[in-house]
């Protein structure tokens, strides 16, 4: 049978009060919850080993058995004997009420017998009569909250959407705010880890990321593109499509426009996050394109241009 260092799974110190104990876990449990780690077999096995050293440290009769075990077994490990730890004086033997427990045939019988809500062997050894028949403890505690990163579009940032989640073993759905940016919180009520002693459970954080869009810039509740725009139009002035998150326009291009131009579009930028009604600007710089594949008499003509400007 393995021995298990509770204190060092709760890193705590071996002289920790209950309430140092009690943050201890808290703050473990919530970091391993499988909640939080969907699929993740080590953080699974560690959140069991947190439940279990928590399930005896936090027990005072528990604790002081365990503590009184750990004496023995660090005063064998420091000796020089070569004889192996007896396990048999601290195993507790189901059956016997008030007495001294006696030996036990084999070790193998307790191993092999099913372990207490997953914990080790160990756990079921020396705890199983000490804590397990307990009562629930009094004082409710209500359920650990749980952040969660949550991915969107750009695009869905801008009209709001739906998310399907899995949380443990429910799937729920979740509305994402229009106006939403990278950092945004949205909170889900009662969708954390469950309470204790029939408190109510905690909350679901989504922490909202969105996604880089590869052709638009968001600045606050600003949008900035390249406006790409032809030396034609540019010269002698014309109309230029502009896509926005809405669907596409025309803006007018003057005469002699330059490239690096800036044109503002009022309202056509993102939604404001605590008033959707209002949004922000379109920013849109032109970018002058210059025609390719030429034909000989389009290079006359721009020749013909290039000496009136005496280039």
């Amino acid at each position: 049978m393995e021995y298990k260092d509770y204190y060092k799974t709760l890193d705590v110190d071996k002289h920790a009060s209950s309430d140092d104990i009690s943050r201890a876990y808290r703050k473990l449990a919530r970091r391993y919850h499988p909640d939080v780690n969907p699929g993740d077999k080590v953080a699974e096995e560690r959140y069991k080993e947190i439940n279990e050293a928590n399930t005896v440290l936090a027990h005072p009769d528990a604790r002081a058995k365990y503590d009184r075990f750990t004496a023995g077994w660090e005063v064998h490990q420091a000796s020089e004997e070569d004889r192996e730890f007896d396990w048999k004086e601290w195993l507790f033997i189901p059956g016997i009420d008030g007495q001294e427990p006696e030996l036990p045939a084999a070790l193998d019988d307790i191993k092999s017998k099913s372990s207490h809500d997953g914990f080790s062997d160990f756990y079921y050894g020396l705890f199983e009569a000490v804590v397990t028949d307990q009562p629930e403890p009094e004082t409710p505690q209500q359920g650990e909250d749980i952040t969660q990163q949550l991915e969107i579009a750009l695009q869905e940032a801008f009209t709001g959407t739906k998310r399907i989640l899995r949380v443990g073993n429910r799937k729920i759905e979740v509305r994402i705010p229009r106006g939403a940016r990278s950092g945004t919180k949205v909170r889900v009520r009662g969708e954390g880890a469950e309470g204790v002693g029939g408190a109510p459970s905690g909350d679901l954080y989504l922490e909202i990321m969105v996604a880089p869009d590869p052709n638009l810039e968001r600045i606050g509740d600003d949008i900035h593109i390249e406006l790409p725009v032809n030396v034609y139009s540019a010269v002698l002035g014309g109309e230029a499509i502009v896509s926005t998150l809405k669907g596409k326009i025309k803006l007018r291009i003057p005469p002699e426009t330059q490239s690096g131009k800036v044109f503002r579009i009022k309202g056509q930028g993102m939604p404001s996050l605590k008033n959707p009604e209002e949004r922000g600007d379109l920013y849109a710089k032109v970018m002058i394109t210059v025609p390719e594949n030429l034909t000989e008499e389009e290079i006359e003509l721009f020749e013909e241009l290039a000496d009136i400007r005496g280039l």
